[in-house]
């Protein structure tokens, strides 16, 4: 009788601990999924690539780049254009159209400065920069309070004893790409 007793001890014990595990997987599995998208939804519509713009904008126009300042090399306006384009195909739904799309890029480099920075004791500039600056404006002709007209700028420095026309060609690139990623932050993700 000793041994029935403890069998059924053991069964119970093994029923109830199926019973807890069944419970929990009934009630917390689906609350903490239900926890997880609301998360990921919040108040904007959100997906994985960082963008945050609504399902109806569809289309979207980029205006070439315009030159309104001396300085910079010759293709440095198509190649920001290129980039812009080829930022906004990748990393969201939106079409490429050339009039009359849901969104209008336009953008001017308004400055190509070279300024010394950091200064020796002797003083030199032990350190030059390189500032790229973009007037853009943006409209979003389906919610126009998410329209806005913004100066954008960004920076490399390099050393005094390098001039300009030894480093420009590394230097141009990573500060389009970081214009590039500002402006797309501030109309695409706007976070």
């Amino acid at each position: 009788m000793n041994s029935f007793l403890i069998k059924n001890v053991k069964w119970r014990m093994e029923n109830y601990k199926f019973s807890i595990k069944q419970t929990l997987n009934s009630y917390f599995i689906p609350a903490f999924l239900l926890l997880n998208s609301s998360c990921l939804i919040g108040c904007r519509v959100y997906s994985f690539t960082g963008t945050t713009l609504k399902d109806d904008l569809k289309t979207i126009t980029i205006q070439n780049v315009a030159m309104g300042t001396a300085g910079g090399p010759a293709n440095l306006t198509l190649t920001f254009t290129e980039k812009l384009k080829e930022y906004y195909q990748r990393n969201t739904s939106l079409k490429l159209k050339p009039s009359d799309a849901d969104l209008l890029l336009e953008s001017t480099i308004v400055g190509y400065e070279l300024t010394p920075v950091s200064a020796t004791s002797g003083d030199k500039a032990a350190l030059n920069r390189l500032t790229i600056r973009v007037e853009v404006r943006f409209v979003n002709a389906k919610y126009e309070d998410e329209s806005f007209e913004k100066e954008f700028s960004f920076y490399q420095d390099f050393p005094q004893e390098q001039n300009l026309s030894q480093v420009e060609s590394s230097l141009v690139p990573k500060i389009i790409d970081q214009l590039v990623l500002n402006i797309f932050t501030d109309t695409a993700a706007q976070w």
